[in-house]
């Protein structure tokens, strides 16, 4: 029988303030195999560890149960430790007595009899583990960045630097993302493109980056190390290789209807365009939904005001498909539509804006030029209400349910702006809370308020209406407890963000979790937080949640050296914990396959011997690089032919059989 020892940490009084350790340790010592048993402080600790390594070469163990924390925690720890000792690391079982017994009971007999319980199911577990040994596979030296904003260009250029190839893929016809549309940045009030455009020339400039704009990921197959990816490149209708951006092109197109998406649909632009002036690439597209060429056949004004002949009507999509170690989601976000707020008037008043259409009309790149004017007839205004939390922080069923964290800032921002330029406009915030957590953010804010002169009110806005060429806005002062009824020119309102609604179909693709909200989540909040819980697959900047420029830098340059730590290496080495076929079980079904996020399962005709004799059949193969061991194949298997490694049907039943005893 496998001699087993059983370790019971105190964790501070993290455990041992609710589970009788010494009491746990004594009532283990009968259970079959356990040889010894001891308890420890620390068990995570070097002395903790040294303990466990010095009693499997004391008592020959052939396994270990550590009854502690969370495996999520100091799995990898303990398995280390026995490994040093010269036992396999998959001998050793975690019984988690912190998370599942001292933390949510409060009662210490309760709590220690459940840790008894939860110890007792490792022991009847590990005397029916056998040895895992991992597999090997190589890695590919190229790097893909899903996402063109200031996220994905910044986790590009650091992976580019340390000299590894990594390619970008943009769906939009330029690189540069949301942060092209901003006038200025907070707390610095730096001129965002002049931030941005350096980062954006850089990324296309680099002999290690490649950039893919214009362009969809269309199929993702393969696993850590050796991603498959189908890019689907759309045709812009223009040569790249002949076109000198001479823009004549764009000053002949007679069609010039269609909503400028970059100025948030407040301006038009013609059927050729370069999305703004420090597009990279500069290089013209046709919307051919705007384009007489394509919807009538009768255009063509573009193609003989081009001289260097680059206007090709024929341009198809084009498909490429390359081979990646690692993958980085960078997909960005989105203002939340606000049609579902009519109260405000957003949708019946030219005067009721967006945050961000508003930065765009502040912008000297803007629908107005950087001139402060209101949409509906083209005055200076006299007075602006902001406000605060619109679709955020709700719990009326219309927005969502967590802050947007920028919008304080940003709002504090424009309304220095605006009292900068025009000191005469009164700007009134309308606002729950204000949050300032960052460096500086609070003394902004401040500086908003009381040398700019804004005047912030703590409640919330009911109504805003149309009245005599004006809007009214109505609220509550919470403070004063009184109703007010203010007069404004415009209106803006701070708009919830959300994922970019791309971000879905991609996270299917690589089978990576979102959380209710549609943001991506990472595999440990605290501990891996630009990881996602597919290997290989890593996250940056909005996509994971809300975040400003500086967070979104300094997530994009941790995902960098996390794509870096995988790069270089030149094998990776697997989970041993992989799903496994009884061939002479299996039926051919193919419901794991249909079942399996990873693509790991494939069927193949094969000589089976059953019952004596040789047979052909239709049997599941698992690819074990390919398989994460999430087990849901076994569950799917209605012949039982399907098993997972170190946690096979036969242990998970004796561990329900010890905790039922």
């Amino acid at each position: 029988m496998l001699k087993i020892g059983v370790f019971v940490c105190w964790c501070g009084s993290n455990i041992a303030g609710t589970v009788d350790v010494k009491a746990v340790v004594e009532a283990v010592k009968a259970e079959p195999g356990v040889v010894f048993s001891t308890d420890y402080q620390y068990m995570c600790s070097e002395g903790g560890q040294s303990a466990i390594r010095q009693a499997i070469k004391e008592y020959e163990l052939g396994g270990v149960v550590i009854c502690a924390c969370s495996p999520r925690m100091h799995e990898t720890t303990f398995r280390k430790a026995a490994e040093a000792a010269g036992l396999n690391p998959y001998m050793v079982e975690i019984a988690n007595i912190r998370e599942h017994c001292s933390w949510i009971h409060k009662d210490k007999e309760e709590a220690t009899e459940k840790a008894v319980v939860l110890c007792r199911a490792a022991i009847a577990k590990l005397n029916l583990n056998k040895p895992l040994f991992p597999g090997e596979s190589g890695v590919v030296k190229r790097a893909l960045v899903i996402g063109g904003g200031i996220a994905g260009i910044q986790t590009a250029l650091d992976i580019a630097d340390a000299g590894y190839e990594v390619d970008i893929v943009e769906k939009s016809p330029t690189i540069g993302g949301r942060m092209a549309q901003l006038d200025k940045t907070f707390p610095t009030l730096d001129c965002a493109a002049c931030i941005l455009t350096p980062k954006m020339v850089e990324a296309a400039a680099h002999e290690k980056i490649r950039l893919f704009t214009y362009s969809e990921v269309e199929e993702v197959s393969g696993y850590v190390g050796s991603f498959r990816v189908k890019i689907r490149q759309k045709a812009r209708s223009v040569n790249r290789e002949l076109c000198n951006g001479c823009g004549e092109c764009i000053v002949k197109c007679p069609s010039k209807t269609a909503s400028n998406a970059f100025d948030e649909g407040l301006s038009k632009r013609s059927a050729i365009y370069i999305p703004f002036a420090q597009a990279v690439p500069n290089l013209p597209v046709i919307d051919r939904e705007a384009c007489l060429r394509f919807q009538t056949g009768k255009c063509g004004l573009c193609e003989i005001a081009c001289s260097a002949k680059a206007i090709d009507y024929e341009q198809e999509d084009e498909t490429i498909t390359e081979e990646y170690g690692a993958i980085v989601l960078a997909t960005g976000y989105r203002p939340m539509s606000l049609d579902r707020y009519d109260e405000f008037q957003y949708s019946q008043s030219p005067d009721v804006l967006t945050s961000l259409e508003f930065e765009r009309i502040l912008n000297a790149s803007g629908p107005t030029g950087g001139s402060l004017l209101r949409l509906s007839n083209g005055e200076k205004p006299k007075s602006i209400v902001f406000i605060q939390c619109v679709g955020s922080r709700s719990d009326d069923g219309c927005g969502k349910s967590y802050c947007s964290k920028i919008c304080c800032m940003y709002t504090a921002k424009q309304a220095m702006l605006v009292k900068d330029k025009y000191p005469d406009i009164d700007v009134t915030v309308f606002y729950i809370d204000v949050r300032t957590p960052g460096k500086n953010f609070d003394e902004f804010y401040r500086r908003a308020a009381e040398a700019y002169g804004v005047r912030y009110v703590k409640g919330m806005v009911g109504k805003v209406a149309e009245w005599k060429g004006r809007l009214q806005v109505q609220a509550v002062d919470l403070l004063e407890d009184k109703q007010l009824l203010i007069d404004a020119d415009m209106v803006v309102l701070a708009a919830a963000i959300e994922p970019d609604p791309g971000a879905r179909k991609i996270g299917a693709m690589l089978a990576v979790n979102m959380d209710q909200n549609d943001f991506f989540t990472e595999a440990h909040p605290k501990l891996r937080p630009v990881e996602s819980p597919t290997a290989g697959v890593f996250l940056s900047g909005m996509c994971q949640g809300p975040k400003d420029i500086p967070e979104t830098v300094a997530q994009a340059g941790a995902a960098a050296v996390k794509v870096l730590g995988l790069l270089s290496k030149d094998k990776l080495v697997g989970n041993p914990c992989v799903a496994i076929s009884d061939e002479t079980l299996c039926n051919g079904c193919s419901s794991c396959e249909a079942l399996c996020p990873y693509d790991a399962i494939t069927f193949e005709e094969k000589q089976v011997m059953v019952q004596g004799r040789r047979e052909t059949r239709r049997v599941a193969m698992v690819n074990e690089t390919m398989c994460q061991g999430c087990g849901a194949c076994t569950v799917a298997c209605p012949s039982g032919a399907m098993d997972l490694k170190g946690f096979t049907n036969r242990q998970i039943m004796a561990e329900v059989d010890a905790i039922c005893r």
